[in-house]
């Protein structure tokens, strides 16, 4: 039976008693609050749902992941990268990044980043959870990426490309800054083929708990002043 959250409080349910089908759904309701959000990333869930459709909150088994240590630099990528054909900020322009990233694709329909869902991440912005990665194209922006930080995690949300492997870029590009600073894993959420392509894989959501226990309060040397790269 799906638990139903109240506003009064920021408890979730334990992510045993996510459903199985569908997979990984924990519980309904609540709000976008960025308290409600810190809590749910601490949790170990986080909220994906269509517009008209109440909030769902979700923790799927497995959990797909990223290493920093593992990521997959293909020959492609890696000529791209060497050529500096796009260059990379970081925190430039978070709204200009989760709007690209609401915007409608060829292969789905609508949109799970909604006009409450992005408010509610600009403010976690604001607050110095949430952050951007901007790839442009000299003056144009390309492609990007955005998520939060937890002391030596990362959660990445959504990421958009509106040039040949932008995305990728900024990803790598992210990646390489996340290893540097002491961040010890990247959570992806659902996989795709995008994401294994770059070295993302699975595993169990008991193991990505542990993870969680473990790093949420460690310290790091983020640095998230705006930059090119």
């Amino acid at each position: 039976m799906l638990t139903w959250l109240q506003r009064d409080t920021l408890e979730f349910p334990p992510l045993e008693k996510a459903m199985r089908e569908p997979n990984g759904l924990l519980a309904g309701g609540g709000d976008l609050s960025a308290d409600r959000l810190i809590a749910a990333y601490r949790h170990g869930c986080f909220p994906w749902y269509q517009q008209g459709q109440p909030i769902l909150w979700w923790s799927p088994d497995p959990r797909t992941v990223l290493f920093p240590d593992e990521l997959h630099v293909s020959r492609s990528l890696g000529k791209l990268l060497r050529q500096n054909r796009y260059r990379v900020t970081f925190d430039q322009d978070f709204a200009a990044v989760i709007q690209a990233c609401a915007e409608p694709r060829a292969y789905a329909d609508g949109t799970w980043i909604t006009g409450s869902m992005q408010a509610a991440y600009i403010e976690l912005h604001g607050r110095g959870f949430a952050h951007s990665v901007e790839v442009w194209d000299g003056d144009t922006l390309v492609g990007g990426l955005y998520g939060l930080a937890m002391g030596r995690l990362f959660f990445g949300e959504s990421m958009f490309s509106r040039a040949d492997n932008a995305s990728k870029v900024g990803f790598a590009t992210l990646v390489g800054h996340l290893k540097a600073w002491g961040f010890v894993m990247i959570d992806c959420q659902m996989p795709t083929q995008h994401l294994q392509s770059l070295g993302a894989r699975s595993i169990p959501r008991q193991t990505f708990a542990q993870w969680l226990g473990e790093h949420l309060d460690a310290d790091n040397c983020a640095d998230w002043v705006p930059r090119r790269v």
